[in-house]
């Protein structure tokens, strides 16, 4: 006597790991893959770079090449400053030993990332909000809009893009790739 067949279970279908996930390009574009070779083993692998903000704007002609190199500058100092890293602790702890001690370099990062700021009018105002937040932190404009405001109101999108290519304009100025304006 032949039983009752069990309905087959449908097997979840695995992502294709050499792609960026539904999830990952929703929150923006990629671009197409690039090959080349690993330099520690020299295998061939496939690079996708994700687009940002301000490659986007250099490639749509909202902001010239300086403005991009001073957004580029401002991002290698936030970094090299480890505003945006995640503090960890260390799994083998040494007695006597300090975890919080900066370097040279990031010290020196971190001063020059204060001087930009100061330039820019400090971390409360917009264009220092701003630098922190879409240029460092990588935001989107439009996260960073909907999260700011001043008095009350948030930041429009097209408000806060012009805020950020104000942002660029004094930064190039203030990293000396733009000239400044001679008083008349």
């Amino acid at each position: 006597m032949a039983g009752k067949r069990k309905p087959k279970v449908a097997k979840a279908k695995q992502d294709d790991l050499a792609k960026p996930s539904k999830w990952r390009l929703q929150h923006g574009s990629f671009s197409e893959p690039i090959r080349a070779a690993d330099p520690e083993t020299g295998t061939p692998v496939q690079h996708r770079r994700a687009v940002d903000t301000l490659g986007m704007m250099l490639a749509s002609g909202s902001i010239t090449p300086q403005m991009h190199e001073a957004g580029e500058i401002f991002r290698g100092l936030f970094r090299a400053a480890c505003f945006d890293s995640m503090s960890t602790s260390q799994l083998l702890r040494i007695p006597g030993s300090r975890v919080d001690t900066l370097s040279t370099m990031q010290i020196e990062a971190r001063r020059r990332v204060a001087a930009a700021l100061d330039l820019l009018g400090g971390h409360e105002s917009p264009c220092g909000s701003c630098a922190w937040f879409v240029v460092g932190l990588e935001f989107s404009v439009r996260e960073w809009s909907m999260r700011q405001g001043w008095a009350g109101r948030t930041v429009h999108g097209p408000v806060g893009q012009g805020i950020l290519v104000g942002t660029l304009g004094t930064l190039a100025m203030h990293f000396g790739l733009t000239p400044r304006a001679k008083a008349a």
